[in-house]
Formats: C-alpha cells, sequence, structure tokens
C-alpha cells in the first residue's frame, strides 16, 4: 500500500466524533488498526502496534491545506503509481 500520511505527536492531536475501526495485518507482521469516519467512510487516522513512538498518523488527503508542506521521508515508495512524483532531497526507506 503506497499512501501520504503525516504524523504528529498524539498530545498535539485531537479526535473527535465517531468512527469505525478496520484491523488487518501489516506486510512486517504488526496489527494495523485503521479509523474512518463513520459518516462517510474515510480514513482520519491509523496507528501500528509494536511502532508505537508517540505519534498519530492521519492520511494528508485528510488536510484542506493547498500549502501543507512536502514530505520528508519515503516508505513504500516502489508501490506508488508511476505518475506520482516525489521531491528528490527527501530520505527514502525500503
Amino acid at each position: 500500500m503506497f499512501g501520504a500520511q503525516a504524523r504528529f505527536p498524539r498530545e498535539a492531536a485531537e479526535i473527535t466524533g465517531a468512527s469505525k475501526e478496520y484491523v488487518r495485518i501489516g506486510d512486517d507482521g504488526n496489527v494495523v488498526t485503521f479509523y474512518f469516519c463513520a459518516a462517510c467512510g474515510a480514513t482520519v487516522h491509523y496507528s501500528v502496534a509494536g511502532y508505537d513512538d508517540g505519534s498519530i498518523a492521519i492520511p494528508v488527503g485528510a488536510f484542506a491545506d493547498p500549502d501543507f508542506p512536502p514530505p520528508s521521508i519515503s516508505v513504500y515508495e516502489g508501490r506508488k503509481h508511476s505518475w506520482v512524483g516525489l521531491p528528490s532531497d527527501i530520505e527514502h526507506l525500503e
């Protein structure tokens, strides 16, 4: 799975409203829990068990901000669509 996410310290993010959970096993065997808006089904945030660095992952598409900062790290880049461009000066993991 390829996607753009922003990570924030948990204490800097406030999640309110009803949500639904979807749990799956990631490639590395960790449990990934996605939290969806109960009304529209959009992913609001997610977490990965065993990878708790004190942050919350939020899909970048959830922010209606055309000036949202570009990524600094790329993970699972090999899975992106060929037309997706990433800055060359970021850290590339995988």
